[in-house]
């Protein structure tokens, strides 16, 4: 699998996204279109990278500020820049539970202390699992 392209310059992991599955999913893209109430055929997307930082099926007409200033300086991802970690990547509590961008800056370090493929393969579905499913601990 090509990581590289499908993982957004944000630190998310397309390949893991119920959206990017759906491309050879048809009950997963039929429950995603119904859900973000979108056409079947709008259901689907092939990565940020392969969209050109558009993703259509969530409503956008153009790219994100994170995708517009990776083109701009010409970087692969946030943590090239030497304004790492900046706003742009701020997690928000807005729709938290139902979207993972909470886990970008986290992702991203991840990827620049791993490595892509071995954060891909190893660990970027945990992360997104645990963001959803875990539980805090404290170490009690």
């Amino acid at each position: 699998m090509d990581y590289q392209n499908l993982t957004a310059p944000c630190g998310l992991d397309c390949f893991n996204c119920p959206i990017y599955l759906a491309n050879k999913d048809e009950k997963l893209r039929g429950l995603i279109a119904e859900r973000l109430k979108i056409p079947f055929e709008k259901a689907v997307c092939g990565g940020c990278r392969n969209e050109s930082g558009i993703i259509a099926a969530i409503g956008r007409d153009k790219p994100c500020y994170v995708y517009q200033c990776v083109e701009k300086k010409g970087i692969d991802f946030c943590y090239d820049c030497e304004e790492f970690p900046c706003d742009y990547l701020h997690p928000y509590s807005d729709q938290a539970a139902q979207k993972p961008h909470n886990t970008k800056v986290f992702n991203l370090c991840l990827i620049k202390k791993m490595g892509l493929e071995k954060w891909a393969t190893e660990k970027a579905k945990s992360v997104k699992e645990t963001y959803y499913k875990g539980k805090l601990k404290l170490g009690d």
